[in-house]
């Protein structure tokens, strides 16, 4: 198996990379290796570190961490794009399971593709030759970002025309058959999740198409005022990230027999902004919406799954949400109230 012996340049960006012991030899030394200081880079150690045990799971970045998130367990500085570093990683931490976030978003790839080139594809290639050189269990993500104009759009199945037109599209692609080229190349245990528009309350919009959802609730709380930069009937598949990171670990602990196929769509809901901001005004009235379409943005959700086809991932396995779209504005209007009650406590 052919093994790369470079040490490449820093990256200025996040990055995400995990190793975790499956359960059945879970009273045996093992460790998760996080790599990453976004929600759902924390959000997953969180969940891992409850599930498994706070000393088995560490975080990674190249970022100085926070320090509730630094004195929540292991923390260790690493870098996607330097395999030396990587590589004695998962030798003195015994790594067993790896699970790989590094990516530059779909609009913020789209300003810097030099970067993102770097990060989204030689990244995921020091990723793979590690696991597989290493017998590890490895988790990639995927994106409603990986499929195209030409791709059916409602529904859009797991099997279908991609040809995204985004260099984060295109090096999710390439993540998705890489990681299946390894597994029937060099018997990898690769496991991928095509994810939604991820909306989550407890971090701020990070670059993405889709994160006009996540804005509208900030501004709703802060000004009254939201401003859209996508048309009011875009329609684009999403999901609460508590509902992300469930699927994540099902999909992770999920017995290998019972995956039919390697790369999965996972979906929730389906909505617009017209929608979304519908059903906020039900609770917050006063609440007014604009839309100022940003042109770029608004061509890659045109090119984007309006809705996913998850009837795979709920056969093989029994993959189910949990949040509709109202218990998602519900829950994010809860997170908000609780938080401002706070500040004027404090």
């Amino acid at each position: 198996m052919p093994l790369k012996n470079k040490t490449w340049a820093s990256s200025a960006v996040t990055f995400f990379s995990y190793g975790h012991s499956p359960p059945e030899v879970l009273q045996s030394p093992w460790k998760l290796s996080a790599g990453g200081l976004g929600q759902l880079g924390v959000g997953l150690a969180k969940l891992l570190r409850k599930r498994y045990g706070k000393n088995n799971v560490i975080l990674s970045d190249i970022r100085k961490p926070q320090n509730s998130i630094f004195h929540s367990g292991p923390f260790i500085y690493s870098d996607i794009l330097d395999y030396k570093n990587l590589r004695e990683i998962v030798v003195n931490n015994r790594i067993t399971w790896l699970v790989h976030y590094s990516a530059l978003l779909s609009a913020v790839g789209e300003a810097n593709v030099a970067l993102a080139r770097s990060v989204n594809i030689t990244g995921l290639h020091n990723i793979l030759d590690i696991a597989a050189e290493h017998g590890l269990r490895l988790f990639v993500p995927s994106t409603i970002g990986a499929f195209g104009p030409t791709s059916p759009r409602n529904p859009t199945p797991d099997l279908c025309v991609q040809r995204p037109r985004t260099i984060y599209g295109v090096s999710k692609v390439h993540a998705e058959l890489m990681g299946e080229y390894y597994h029937h190349r060099y018997g990898l245990d690769f496991r991928c999740l095509r994810y939604p528009g991820i909306i989550s309350a407890d971090s701020m919009p990070g670059g993405g198409t889709t994160d006009y959802a996540v804005q509208i609730f900030h501004d709703a709380i802060k000004t009254g005022k939201f401003e859209c930069n996508l048309r009011p009937d875009t329609r684009l598949p999403m999901m609460y990230i508590d509902d992300c990171l469930r699927a994540t670990l099902e999909v992770m602990e999920a017995p290998a027999e019972t995956l039919s196929m390697r790369t999965y769509n996972i979906n929730a809901m389906s909505f617009t902004p017209e929608e979304l901001a519908q059903e906020l005004q039900k609770q917050m009235p006063e609440l007014e919406v604009t839309y100022e379409v940003d042109p770029v943005r608004q061509a890659i959700a045109d090119s984007w799954p309006m809705n996913f086809d998850d009837s795979n991932a709920r056969n093989d396995w029994a993959w189910k949400h949990d949040y509709d779209l109202p218990e998602l504005v519900q829950t994010m209007l809860n997170f908000f109230g609780s938080e401002t009650r706070m500040a004027r406590f404090n």
